[in-house]
């Protein structure tokens, strides 16, 4: 079964956030967005370019009501220990984000990324009702974008607001949307596709 447009399966982790140890439960998330940004391994060389981008537009993030979570396969001290290790010394050197220790791997194969022994770059967005509205995985060698992954949450947000309106291929905040019917999806093919 797909896990696009079904219940985001639960869980409930140790994890390491502004220099404490904290028990998250994704359950405790909803009425809100949430990116669960799925990663192999703690000081390597992908993946604290994605873990500081997100970071970094964490409020961002948060400014439309959307938590990103970091997850990986290692324990939530390793987590601690490459969050305050400097930048210089190929740590992270401070993170705004929750990183979720998957130390048993269940998390990482109950959404289907578990490749091995670590977890594939695994992208989800889940909405405020626990449902998983997006989804997409790379493989180890290429990392996720930012702005991609907020135009993404832009355009849930705006479908979940307007009723009958979709977002075509682009869409971004200040494109018109298009209705969800085969005479608007013609007007639009006609007079905004050159």
């Amino acid at each position: 079964m797909p896990i696009v447009g079904n219940p985001a399966p639960d869980f409930e982790a140790q994890a390491y956030y502004k220099g404490e140890f904290v028990n998250f439960k994704l359950s405790d998330k909803r009425g809100q967005w949430v990116y669960l940004l799925f990663y192999p391994l703690d000081f390597t060389f992908v993946c604290p370019t994605e873990i500081l981008a997100f970071s970094k537009k964490a409020e961002e993030f948060r400014a439309r009501n959307c938590e990103v979570v970091g997850i990986s396969v290692d324990s939530h001290f390793v987590h601690k220990a490459w969050a305050e290790t400097e930048r210089a010394k190929g740590g992270l050197g401070g993170v705004d984000i929750p990183l979720v220790a998957d130390l048993d791997k269940s998390i990482s194969k109950s959404y289907d990324v578990l490749a091995g022994a670590v977890a594939l770059r695994g992208l989800f967005l889940i909405d405020p009702e626990g449902v998983v509205q997006h989804a997409t995985i790379n493989n180890l060698a290429v990392g996720r974008s930012t702005t991609e992954a907020m135009r993404v949450l832009k355009a849930f947000q705006f479908v979940q607001e307007h009723a009958g309106e979709v977002c075509p291929a682009d869409w971004d905040e200040g494109v018109e949307p298009m209705k969800a019917s085969p005479e608007a999806m013609a007007e639009y093919l006609a007079t905004r596709i050159d």
